[in-house]
């Protein structure tokens, strides 16, 4: 037996006779702050992924406000642009680009993003171990030594065992199996990232392009970064034919047709259920596990970030109490701390898909000819606002949602506005 693989095996046979702290299971970008949250706080962390790192993940990679906000302390993203300007099309028609002064969003490549946030998790004391595929976890059974360890079992049988567990493991995620998590929205998004010549890519440079698209709730992006565009759409589950008849007339429309893909993807993203359960015993779960994203627009980065850090917090928490009492105590109030944030956004952001479903055209009328909606936008984007605040704070949204939507939001006053950022409309 070589030294190396002996090595490998002292490792494994530690692990098996070792009690974690905490196990996140998943090194997107919730495993990955979840994990830097808890090993900053002083715990013993490991950090596993089933794949090798870095990995392609389908995701349009816009990095808003809350998701720069919610990135550790010392994080420089990578960017391969900032965006300054938004075109946006309904169906491909009624183009109208509006620009910003400030940069709205980032955008970057996952593969990259991912990578750094699993460095700044072991940089703060998380150990990581890639290529662990975990079967299951087990909160009571021979597997288990006592009630204040959950086990972790692996592809292949190895069990490890921790204190609390963080499943972030996406959205076909086991441990949200285990937990219960329920969902009630499916959507297909699919994926093309195009390599385009030089003068292509300059056209793009610091502008992105939304399409309203033809299914209910369907829209379209391009991201530009350097040499290549990435390119997706995405709609409600059970349109695969359409989605992908979009997708392919959607890159004809933009004259990108003879170009290539490197890489061609589809993903589905899951949104929870009012009633989906956030924990289960020592087992939290967080970002696309949990089914925690952005319903209107499907974002989940800034939801994964953010989610991440509460769980690897609320883990650390349960990883000390001694009994099922505070276990069960400390497990509702991270899920309070998500539901009183992240909770309020998805609410309002699925009145907004509800409204968006019936009337696209009057999404594209005000985003493209009423200036409040589009500084609203802006300030979503820059993080200078949410979907909740803006609901609470502005009245005139409140009244199209209740006209529009399904039911009313409460009402406050408005904030006087901010004429620092002044767009400029082009046609």
């Amino acid at each position: 037996m070589s030294g190396e693989n002996s090595s490998a095996d002292d490792v494994r046979a530690d692990d098996a006779q070792r009690v974690w702290d905490v196990v996140v299971v998943g090194a997107g970008p919730a495993g990955a702050s979840a994990a830097y949250a808890a090993a900053v706080a002083g715990r013993r962390v490991l950090l596993l992924e089933k794949a090798e790192l870095p990995r392609y993940k389908t995701c349009g990679g816009g990095i808003i406000g809350p998701s720069r906000d919610a990135l550790p302390p010392g994080f420089e993203l990578p960017l391969k642009d900032r965006v300054h300007a938004v075109t946006f099309s309904n169906n491909g028609r009624f183009t109208r680009t509006r620009r910003s002064k400030q940069m709205m969003f980032g955008l970057i490549n996952r593969p990259e993003f991912d990578q750094q946030l699993v460095e700044h998790a072991q940089k703060a004391g998380a150990e990581l171990r890639t290529g662990a595929a975990v079967q299951r976890v087990e909160q009571h059974g021979s597997a288990v030594p006592d009630r204040r360890t959950v086990a972790v079992v692996l592809q292949g049988g190895e069990t490890l065992l921790a204190r609390a567990v963080v499943g972030a493991d996406g959205s076909a995620s086991r441990i949200g199996a285990h937990v219960g998590v329920k969902v009630d929205q499916v959507d297909l998004g699919l994926e093309a990232e195009i390599p385009v010549p030089e003068t292509v890519a300059e056209d793009w440079k610091g502008r992105v392009l939304i399409d309203w698209g033809p299914m209910p709730g369907s829209y379209g992006w391009v991201f530009p970064k350097g040499d290549t565009l990435t390119v997706g759409v995405i709609s409600a589950r059970g349109e695969g034919a359409a989605t992908k008849r979009y997708l392919e007339d959607f890159i004809a429309r933009l004259g990108l047709a003879g170009f290539e893909p490197s890489i061609s993807s589809g993903h589905l993203t899951r949104c929870r259920a009012d009633d989906s359960p956030l924990s289960r015993g020592r087992v939290l779960v967080c970002g696309d596990a949990a089914g925690l994203l952005e319903p209107w627009t499907r974002e989940g980065i800034s939801f994964a970030l953010r989610s991440g850090r509460l769980a690897g917090e609320w883990a650390v928490r349960i990883a000390e109490a001694h009994d099922a009492v505070d276990t069960r105590r400390q497990a509702l109030n991270y899920a309070f701390a998500v539901k009183a944030g992240l909770g309020v956004e998805m609410s309002v952001g699925k009145r907004m898909l509800a409204v968006f479903e019936r009337r696209p055209g009057l999404f594209h009328a005000a985003l493209t000819g009423f200036r409040p909606a589009w500084r609203a936008f802006k300030e979503i984007t820059q993080g200078r606002t949410s979907l909740g605040e803006l609901i609470r704070s502005h009245p005139l949204a409140q009244r199209a949602l209740t006209a529009f939507g399904p039911e009313p939001a409460a009402k406050e006053s408005a904030p006087e506005e901010d004429p620092a950022d002044e767009e400029a409309v082009t046609p």
